[in-house]
């Protein structure tokens, strides 16, 4: 068992977030550091709890459904029903971002056709200001 501990800086550091963050997720209950006083030592499991909360964050999962992933790991099973669970949400995100995909090339098509659109109605309009202006 790993007995190391973690400072609030090191943890802020190692991960590139803020210290506000990490008692963020403490208060929402996703990381629970020991307290000495006013210093917060982070564990190892400290650690490896924010390490999938911030990939989970990268994913696109809300802190919900990552604290529900969290909360569903078992010594007894090694993390089976942990990992069943996470497997049903990735494929479900899955979907969800190639359906956020679909959009997004849809928005990019549809502004391509109306940039074509707005210069066309710029050259023209600059055409006849240049015809005005030459009368």
């Amino acid at each position: 068992m790993d007995n190391r501990t973690y400072s609030i800086r090191q943890l802020s550091k190692e991960f590139d977030v803020t210290a506000r963050a990490l008692r963020f997720y403490e208060d929402k209950g996703l990381i629970s550091p020991e307290r000495k006083g006013q210093t917060r030592l982070y564990s190892a499991r400290d650690r490896a709890r924010l390490q999938l909360i911030l990939r989970g964050k990268r994913l696109g999962f809300s802190l919900v459904e990552i604290h529900e992933i969290l909360d569903l790991y078992t010594p007894k099973d090694h993390g089976a029903s942990q990992m069943k669970a996470t497997l049903v949400k990735y494929r479900k995100q899955i979907e969800t971002l190639k359906r956020q995909r679909e959009d997004i090339d849809a928005a990019i098509s549809d502004m391509q056709a109306g940039c074509v659109w707005l210069e066309e109605q710029v050259q023209k309009l600059e055409a006849e200001n240049l015809q005005q202006s030459k009368a």
